[in-house]
């Protein structure tokens, strides 16, 4: 449960071997992978030696992942290999095709399942998809690496799973946070011993806090994870249970919904990605969830930066008046307008109408509000009111766009 080498260096050490690495990163992208032969071709890797420096490049985001996608070139060209040189393809809602390898920790959870305290004499139920999904071997190749058995359960059978997990006394569970309450509830049901489960490391849905506290009761300690199909783990818990720890091989930023222009450190945003992986290395990779920078180092000797969770989605995509209204057109209202710090579109209901509001904060308040419209008129192709705000009085969670209208299960 103890931090590793690489967890627990120093942030001055941190850097200089970011310094080291981004650069070779950039330029293995730009030689090995297509896309980014195209994204890049104008780039200098040795510029892009820090995390700072990697907001000077393009946002990818997964819509392109998609586009890029064809028959012949499943992985878009974003891959270092071609397709048939990965052991692993696997599909995702999208559908988005993800490569995957069998060497090693390649997804880089094993991080999470040592903090989690799962080692070599654990025997661990996976309960996530095997189906087309990497969830399932995500979890998998971790718990071989730390030498933990493992136990391929899958999804869904809860009868079965209970079963299972009392004759073969498995100690850990993986999965999502809800569905080892379904076992255990089942177990109890059935009468069956279930109680050499003592670990829980859960991914993918939220952890309410009033369901760690169940687990906690039963004797189970419970810790999160946080990561994506294609970048793998990205930050996860520690027994300090103090915010989520970014993993070290991946580079975090929080940037503004819509552009790739980090916010202050506190301020809620998009989480973007780069991931150090060589075989499939996505830079600036916008994961559509919304996060902040917590301040300081976690307690239990991990010293990577920690994210506050997730806060929602960053696609607050909305339709007004029959057209969409996105974050990237409130993004260029704000590129247009130096005098505007940050905006903020409310979209609301009166009368049977659509209505929509535009809040914008300025240092001096000193605003052309008729420019201004005209410029929304421009931006969204729509008419709204304009507020004009002091400087940080607009809420601090993440939104550009507020859809507040109520719909009645239309």
């Amino acid at each position: 449960m103890s931090p590793d080498k690489l967890e627990a260096r120093s942030s001055d050490e941190r850097a200089a071997d970011l310094a080291r690495e981004l650069p070779l990163l950039i330029a293995h992208a730009r030689d090995h992978a297509d896309a980014y032969g195209t994204l890049l071709k104008d780039v200098d890797p040795a510029r892009i030696a820090s995390r700072e420096a990697l907001a000077s490049l393009p946002v990818t985001r997964k819509s392109d992942l998609m586009r890029a996608q064809s028959p012949g070139d499943p992985l878009g060209g974003y891959a270092a290999l071609p397709a048939n040189r990965m052991e692993l393809l696997f599909q995702s809602p999208g559908p988005i095709y993800e490569p995957g390898r069998r060497t090693g920790d390649w997804w880089r959870i094993g991080r999470f399942l040592r903090a989690c305290g799962i080692g070599p004499d654990d025997i661990v139920q996976n309960c996530l998809s095997y189906h087309l999904t990497p969830a399932g071997m995500m979890i998998e190749s971790a718990a071989a690496e730390l030498g933990a058995t493992v136990v391929p359960a899958g999804t869904g059978q809860s009868e079965l799973q209970a079963r299972a997990a009392a004759c073969i006394g498995v100690t850990a569970y993986a999965g999502t946070p809800d569905f080892l309450k379904v076992i255990l509830d089942k177990g109890d049901e059935l009468g069956l011993d279930l109680g050499r489960i003592r670990r829980a490391a859960v991914g993918g849905g939220a952890l309410f806090a009033s369901l760690r506290q169940e687990y906690a009761d039963r004797g189970i300690f419970c810790l999160q994870f946080y990561g994506t199909a294609d970048l793998g783990n990205v930050a996860y818990e520690s027994p300090a249970m103090e915010g989520l720890i970014v993993d070290e091989g991946v580079v975090v930023e929080i940037v503004t919904p819509g552009t790739g222009n980090p916010v202050a450190d506190g301020e809620v945003g998009e989480v973007v990605v780069t991931t150090l992986n060589r075989d499939y290395p996505l830079i600036r990779l916008a994961t559509g969830d919304l996060s902040s920078v917590m301040p300081g180092e976690s307690p239990c000797g991990r010293t990577n930066m920690r994210i506050s969770g997730w806060k929602g989605r960053a696609d607050q995509t909305t339709k007004v008046r029959g057209l969409f209204v996105r974050p990237e057109q409130v993004a260029r209202l704000v590129q247009g307008h130096p005098e505007i710090i940050r905006a903020r579109v409310v979209v609301g209901r009166a009368d049977e109408q659509d209505t929509l509001d535009v809040h914008i904060e300025s240092e001096t308040g000193n605003i052309d509000t008729g420019r201004v419209s005209a410029t929304v008129r421009q931006a969204l192709k729509l008419r709204g009111r304009i507020h004009v705000e002091p400087a940080g009085s607009l809420p601090n969670d993440g939104k550009v766009i507020d859809d507040q209208r109520h719909y009645d299960g239309a």
